[in-house]
């Protein structure tokens, strides 16, 4: 499982997570507009860092179930514009997951598109294809607490995410999906992509210090996110419900360890 370590500065007071995920840049119902609008809040908040979380493309070939016929732009122009899209913010990037429409190419070529991507904007070393484990460390909290006589350290913060696959038509299955990562792995934070539902809950959990022997209560937060597509195409067809474009933002503190997310 790869393992990405972000340490970003000890000024930073907050943290601000936006999630990037089923764009389907290239589609013909992708809200691209949209996308643009979020990439430039991102761009011009200090304290905005982001997450790409695939289906970035739509990617759509012969064989898929998405229609190649009514692309907007062609798969080999949905990898330039995506290059496009994220090259101002590629240094607040703090990992990228490839999804399943990329993966359509790798799949029936071995060409792994995700991976030109982040070659092309620099950030190869960021780019975990099934899904990572990034560690987050930012500000500064006195060892001991608030007068204690100490070093300042970062606080620290764990997020498992990957694309995601299945879940379902039902909104408890996607639910179901979201909350079956803690049993992968355990996180501070978990984000899903893929089913399209943005979705905020949390969870309590007993961590186990082994050197102090121990339990340690702690909160466990879990995002699903949401997909950047107006109504219509195959969605439509298949009878699948419209998509809320509305994705959560993460929010941790850099002084004490606290998470939250909102819609």
């Amino acid at each position: 499982m790869k393992c990405i370590r972000c340490d970003l500065p000890s000024e930073l007071e907050r943290l601000e997570i936006h999630t990037f995920a089923d764009l389907h840049i290239g589609d013909v119902f992708a809200d691209e507009k949209s996308i643009i609008t979020r990439i430039a809040e991102v761009e011009k908040n200090p304290n905005a860092y982001l997450i790409l979380n695939g289906d970035l493309m739509n990617n759509a070939t012969k064989t898929s179930v998405s229609d190649s016929y009514s692309e907007k732009i062609p798969p080999m122009t949905q990898i330039s514009r995506c290059i496009e899209l994220f090259e101002k913010v590629k240094d607040k990037i703090l990992t990228v997951t490839s999804g399943n429409h990329e993966n359509r190419t790798y799949i029936k070529e071995g060409i792994d598109i995700m991976g030109l991507v982040c070659a092309q904007l620099g950030i190869s070393d960021r780019y975990a294809k099934e899904g990572a484990v990034v560690f987050v460390s930012f500000g500064k909290s006195t060892v001991g607490g608030p007068g204690a006589l100490g070093k300042d350290r970062k606080i620290m913060y764990t997020i498992y995410c990957t694309h995601g696959s299945g879940g379902g038509r039902k909104e408890g299955a996607k639910a179901i999906r979201l909350a079956d990562m803690a049993s992968i792995i355990d996180a501070d934070i978990y984000i899903h992509s893929h089913t399209h539902l943005p979705m905020i809950m949390k969870q309590g959990f007993f961590r186990i210090n082994n050197q102090k022997q121990t339990v340690v209560p702690v909160e466990k937060l879990f995002v699903n996110t949401s997909a950047m597509l107006d109504y219509g195409g195959y969605g439509q067809q298949f009878e699948m419900k419209p998509s809320s474009k509305e994705c959560p933002i993460i929010y941790l503190t850099g002084n004490r360890k606290h998470m939250s997310a909102k819609l």
